[in-house]
């Protein structure tokens, strides 16, 4: 008798896990065009399909910035529970775009960091991400710019002769930011970092921009401290075509890198459960049409219920 009680008790205490896991929703923070009408959401169940909120329509416009653009939003949740996002506000601006959010529908005013505004030189600020650092309880933002002269062994003159490094910088209340100092130098022409935090070590996946010839892949690097320490990333793990714009999502122990495929127009994704062997898997997802890439991320059923009855 005893033992079919604690049977019985160990099952229901598996199955409220296996349901706790499940309670969240994901969500995904994407652009589509040119970034003109800002920031879209998506939702799935199973972080493979996804639907859009607001019919497929934007939930936020871009106000900061001159070019006014909302391209490549990303979204975290950081250490105080509030949402922060960075994002793309022109192609040629020295600084990027930045905002908050209790609930992912009313938003603060929006801010125009000038990070690049000290560099002479610079052509751009793309692709911002940014993440929370727990163990300073602050905030690290990372981007790639071009900066005129620099890195000439990697210099093309095609594709407006962008040759882009990662930069960041730092802060703890979005208001004063560290120096921006360089980031990551793997000696290739390098954008659309991002990060996730893996077994003690900090994975950081990256886009190969090469042109000549041309590379246009995402390859991964880890470090065991977030702002350095990253070796050159030399083996892709997408495939025969051309992407960008990754974002990880975990999803019950398996790590599913979601990217852009922008010459085919749709989203591909390879994924892995040890970060070493990885999967193409792009046959298995599906976007609202007109997806461009962003960020993956949660939400609990509370939070994503409230923005279903705002959009």
């Amino acid at each position: 008798m005893k033992k079919s009680v604690l049977t019985t008790f160990m099952v229901l205490c598996v199955t409220l896990s296996l349901q706790a896991q499940h309670d969240d929703i994901y969500l995904f923070s994407y652009f589509m065009g040119n970034g003109e009408d800002g920031l879209h959401l998506a939702y799935s169940e199973d972080g493979l399909h996804w639907n859009a909120l607001n019919d497929n329509k934007s939930v936020l416009a871009p106000t900061a910035g001159g070019d006014k653009l909302m391209r490549d939003p990303c979204i975290i949740r950081g250490g105080d529970g509030k949402f922060h996002m960075v994002w793309t506000v022109s192609w040629n601006e020295k600084g990027l775009g930045y905002a908050s959010s209790d609930d992912l529908i009313h938003w603060s005013e929006q801010q125009f960091v000038p990070v690049m505004a000290h560099e002479e030189g610079a052509h751009n600020t793309w692709a911002p991400e940014i993440i929370y650092d727990d163990q300073k309880d602050r905030y690290m933002i990372f981007w790639s710019t071009t900066i005129k002269g620099l890195y000439p062994e990697t210099q093309d003159t095609l594709e407006n002769a962008y040759n882009h490094r990662m930069y960041y910088t730092t802060t703890k209340d979005f208001k004063k930011f560290s120096k921006t100092k360089l980031f990551y130098e793997p000696g290739f022409n390098v954008i659309d970092g991002t990060i996730i935090q893996h077994e003690g070590e900090y994975v950081m996946f990256v886009k190969d921009e090469t042109r000549t010839p041309p590379a246009k892949n995402i390859r991964i690097t880890k470090s065991k401290k977030l702002t350095k320490g990253y070796p050159v990333a030399e083996k892709p793990i997408t495939g025969d075509y051309w992407a960008e714009g990754p974002t990880p999502l975990m999803v019950d122990g398996r790590c599913i890198l979601f990217f852009d495929k922008y010459r085919d127009h749709h989203m591909g994704a390879v994924a892995s459960t040890d970060f070493e062997h990885w999967e193409d898997i792009s046959d298995e997802i599906s976007f609202p049409n007109g997806t461009r890439h962003g960020t993956a991320f949660k939400v609990t059923q509370e939070e994503f219920k409230k923005l279903q009855e705002a959009f």
